[in-house]
């Protein structure tokens, strides 16, 4: 029995990192994607371009690749090293903010020019018609996809263990090679499943409050 509680209280911290990985991912992520977005939306030519780079980049690439470079990559270049966790929550926010940015920009998209026109008569600015009347309806169109993503982003914390950040997998690796057991792993799955379902409910409630744009 002190063994299982000793594990339990184990997978319980890891599942505090990870959980700490995912809403700073969240935080940084979700925010960056905005102008990303409109940067591909751009008529720039330059700045289009630019942002579409980034984005083949960061959606072309493994997250794992992505991972051992922002941490590696200083060091060697520059001869500067600094915490894994950082690291990790770095390459999070670079990779994420990618995929969040074309989820946006199809949300965008989705919503009729003619709205714009229409805002533009009853004498908004572009700005103000993009806050106050495109953006609640492309937040609205776009949580099945977002959700998706987060619900990816849960699932991919484990990659933390890449370059050595104890999250949730990477104890679970080790209570099961010290007990000679894949129990631990399967606890782990249920800490996921556990994390997911949580995530679900949240954008299902969100979703219905939501309704009243249908």
């Amino acid at each position: 029995m002190e063994p299982m509680i000793k594990m339990l209280n184990a997978m319980a911290g890891g599942t505090l990192v990870s959980l700490q990985v995912f809403s700073l991912t969240l935080l940084g992520a979700l925010p960056l994607a905005l102008p990303l977005a409109l940067g591909r939306m751009s008529r720039s030519r330059a700045i289009s371009s630019l942002v579409n780079a980034y984005l083949l980049v960061m959606r072309g690439t493994p997250l794992i690749l992505q991972l051992i470079f922002v941490y590696f990559a200083p060091y060697y270049l520059f001869g500067v090293s600094y915490d894994r966790f950082a690291a990790v929550v770095v390459a999070f926010v670079l990779n994420y903010a990618a995929y969040f940015a074309e989820i946006y920009r199809g949300g965008i998209e989705s919503v009729s020019r003619g709205q714009y026109e229409a805002a533009k008569v009853l004498g908004f600015t572009r700005p103000q018609a993009f806050f106050r009347i495109i953006l609640p309806q492309v937040v609205k169109r776009i949580l099945p996809a977002t959700a998706n993503e987060v619900i990816t982003l849960v699932k991919d914390t484990a990659l933390a263990q890449t370059i050595g950040v104890a999250e949730l997998f990477r104890v679970a690796q080790n209570a099961s090679a010290r007990q000679f057991s894949t129990m631990p792993i399967f606890v782990a799955g249920l800490f996921y499943f556990a994390m997911n379902w949580a995530v679900s409910f949240a954008f299902t409630r969100f979703e219905k409050k939501l309704s009243y744009y249908r």
